[in-house]
């Protein structure tokens, strides 16, 4: 499917929001300010040892990760809140029977009843895809089996390959259509090749699931086990051409532009002028090829896979991509693997977190308008726009005062931060969504018709400007961006959002330590990592730096790489330090910055103790309760093999390890654990 998402793209506090089920003590609608952060504290921790589980250990204990969920964290207590309000809203909209056609209190509405309607999805089974499954049937050769794959493209997944239209990476102005790897059932391509026993084993389950499937959609046993070997087989080939997770960042190496017609030339099996018509989209000339030589192992695998094995790869591809949609047989085997083999998760989450889950990625601007209407007020807006600019103030401060940064460089940079568009809370304009047509026929044909939607809106953008005013996330999201190539930082509502403190009773210490630091710095902080550094002011891929400055940074980026290299999460399954780099960067420089910019506050000037803490202190505990949370060990394993960011205890004890004022402000010295020495510190921002 056609997304604007950009593997770039890199996001603050990536913490996967799940719903909750089991007791859990999450009601802290009573905390005072005084006692807010000293609930968390665990005092049989020392700080020096552990700070990430003195700051937070008493919640985790008293909080167990609830048998639905991967992981449970603060995030989890803010998406709870933000559940309940939109499940309000989705059932009025769902009671409106005087809800105009067209409206989006009707498209809610609609889609809504239909996730619900359990009874009627069970009875369909797997009818909604009929069409879907007969055009599969009807495939006799090569050239049906790509038409039927770029069909698919629009309404289903990302068979064979992922396409995405986003900025041009060297033209900011223009709207591109990108071709990646993709095309593998499992998150990543090395799941298919480390030896390690958990890696194997899921391997294994991986085989199985993939027969069960195909016994549920009507295969014997052994008709099952044969398809299943031959998708495994396609897919195993695909993922040995696919780069590594720490190569998908180099934003060089995976930008590739070139004609329709040498990229045609370049896999001759693939016309890809009727590809683009099949996809329905016409008038471009040129595309990006992330990654050249998935496509040529495409080419090969075309060539020398039959023609029925296409057909079942493709039959896979679309019952993985709808098997949360179907009935309930579907369901539980797509979740005994990616839920409880891939996650540990052993109980599903209510039907209602799943389709507001689906809700929001499919309406989500609707579902923004109706909650920013009633629950984000102007004031709140103000705060954090305020806040944006005294971060942004004080990194310009930190440029001019680098040491190791020349003043062409800093002009450069400088003029870079000063062009950074700030978007705080919700959009001023919404998404239209005029053209989606949703009913209460079926659930499945909802989702599809949402995916179709989405597609056309994205292809649509290729001839058009590009539109800076966009939001690629919704103001009840709880997350932030850092987008290049518009060089703008993106901040929903949800985002500046605690847990049982209102705005209202939040101090600076813990504001500047849990939004400004932990999202605002971090996401500044992207437009000067690794990767964002090599854009330009303009959000164009371009070198602005000397050729000694660069070498300057990549010193430090390195020892940051080392450190993270060096940590161990579970067994001897170590931190990536080239993948998360960036992240590590941007946790590291919101620090820094967020504490220079807290020290011209006047709680900070004051130094008055509350609930026995300085401010610095405060700041500091008010960052980790930002990462507040843990995860079970396979989530956790995934999280490495998968993810650019770090596991949240490293995201607190990693970069506050090379802060000076942290070991002061907890008296941590030599010998303590998380002490280091001054020469092994990282300092960049």
């Amino acid at each position: 499917m056609i997304s604007i998402k950009k593997l770039l793209l890199l996001s603050a506090p990536a913490l996967l929001l799940w719903g909750c089920s089991g007791n859990q003590k999450t009601d802290l609608t009573n905390v005072t300010q005084d006692d807010f952060l000293f609930q968390y504290i665990d005092s049989s921790v020392k700080p020096g040892d552990d700070f990430f589980k003195f700051a937070t250990g008493t919640w985790m204990k008293e909080n167990p990760i609830p048998s639905s969920e991967r992981r449970w964290a603060v995030s989890n207590l803010i998406q709870n809140d933000i559940y309940d309000k939109l499940q309000t809203l989705s059932n009025e909209a769902a009671a409106n029977k005087e809800a105009a056609k067209g409206s989006n209190a009707q498209r809610i509405g609609d889609f809504w009843s239909t996730g619900m309607d359990s009874a009627t999805i069970e009875a369909q089974g797997l009818t909604p895809l009929n069409a879907q499954f007969e055009m599969i049937n009807n495939i006799k050769t090569k050239k049906d089996v790509l038409n039927t794959m770029a069909q698919f493209q629009i309404y289903v997944g990302s068979p064979m390959f992922a396409a995405a239209i986003y900025q041009d990476e060297m033209n900011s102005t223009k709207y591109t259509l990108h071709f990646y790897q993709g095309g593998i059932g499992l998150p990543d391509r090395d799941y298919y090749f480390n030896t390690d026993p958990r890696t194997t084993n899921i391997r294994k389950e991986y085989k199985d699931h993939l027969k069960q499937m195909f016994i549920l959609m009507g295969d014997d046993e052994k008709k099952a086990t044969a398809n299943a070997t031959a998708v495994y087989k396609i897919e195993e080939d695909l993922a040995k051409a696919s780069r590594k997770l720490d190569d998908l960042r180099d934003p060089y190496a995976n930008y590739n532009k070139m004609s329709i017609g040498d990229f045609s030339k370049s896999t001759p099996s693939f016309n890809w002028t009727e590809i683009l018509q099949s996809m329905n989209i016409n008038g471009i000339d040129t595309v990006i090829v992330g990654q050249p030589e998935f496509f040529a192992q495409l080419e090969k695998s075309l060539n020398t896979v039959s023609i029925e094995d296409w057909k079942n790869y493709l039959r896979w591809d679309l019952i993985n991509n709808f098997a949360t949609e179907l009935s309930s047989k579907f369901v539980n085997q797509n979740f005994k693997f990616f839920g409880t083999v891939m996650t540990g998760t052993t109980t599903q989450r209510p039907r209602w977190k799943k389709i507001l889950d689906a809700e929001e990625n499919y309406l989500g601007d609707a579902l923004g308008q109706l909650y920013v209407d009633k629950f984000v007020s102007s004031k709140m807006r103000d705060r954090y726009t305020k806040l944006t600019e005294a971060m942004l103030d004080e990194y310009k401060i930190h440029i001019e005062n680098l040491d190791w940064m020349s003043k062409e460089t800093k002009a450069k940079a400088t003029e870079k931060l000063s062009k950074i568009t700030y978007k705080v809370c919700y959009p001023n304009k919404w998404k239209d969504y005029s053209t989606m047509e949703i009913d209460r026929t079926s659930y499945a044909q909802n989702v599809m018709k949402c995916r179709s939607w989405q597609f056309r809106y994205y292809v649509d953008k290729l001839n058009k400007p590009v539109d800076r005013t966009e939001w690629d996330m919704t103001p009840q999201t709880y997350n932030a961006y850092y987008n290049p190539s518009n060089n703008e930082i993106v901040l929903p509502a949800a985002i500046f959002l605690i847990p049982g403190l209102p705005d209202s009773l939040a101090d600076d210490a813990i504001i500047y330590g849990y939004a400004a630091a932990s999202t605002i710095g971090h996401e500044l902080t992207h437009g000067f990592d690794d990767q964002g550094r090599q854009f330009d002011a303009n959000g164009n891929l371009a070198n602005w730096w000397t050729p000694e400055d660069s070498i300057n940074f990549g010193k430090r980026a390195a020892l940051l790489e080392k450190q993270f290299n060096d940590y161990v999460v579970l067994d001897s399954l170590h931190i990536n330090g080239a993948a998360t780099l960036g992240e590590n960067i941007a946790d590291l420089g919101g620090l820094v910055i967020g504490l220079d910019a807290f020290k011209k506050t006047e709680e900070y000037k004051k130094g008055e103790k509350i609930d026995g803490l300085t401010p610095v202190q405060r700041y500091f505990m008010g960052y980790t309760i930002g990462w507040l949370g843990h995860a079970r060990d396979q989530s956790l394993a995934m999280q490495v093999m998968t993810d650019v960011h770090a596991p949240n205890f490293l995201r607190v004890n990693g970069p506050m390890s090379n802060m000076p004022e942290f070991f002061e402000a907890f008296g941590i010295k030599e010998g303590d654990k998380m002490w280091r020495s001054p020469d092994a510190r990282v300092k960049i921002w």
